[in-house]
């Protein structure tokens, strides 16, 4: 396996922020940079797209009925 340092350990913390579209400018700058310039790091931000839109698509199921009341209940016990 091939240690990735240096840009590629920042723009694996600034990653999940970027998806989430939460950095600030300098981040954002930081984060394309890298993105546009590395291969690996590019990979891995397309795969963690598609997971998030995997999951996004099918864990799309319903409440089974009266859950939601259940839940309020519980809460007001506590």
């Amino acid at each position: 396996m091939t240690a990735h340092k240096g840009p590629c350990d920042a723009c694996e913390e600034l990653l999940q922020g970027y998806l989430d579209r939460q950095l600030n400018d300098t981040e954002l700058k930081q984060a394309e940079s890298h993105l546009g310039d590395c291969d690996y790091c590019r990979r891995r931000y397309r795969f963690e797209l598609s997971l998030r839109m995997y999951v996004q698509t099918t864990a799309a199921e319903r409440m089974p009925p009266g859950l939601l009341e259940k839940l309020a209940q519980l809460r007001a016990v506590e």
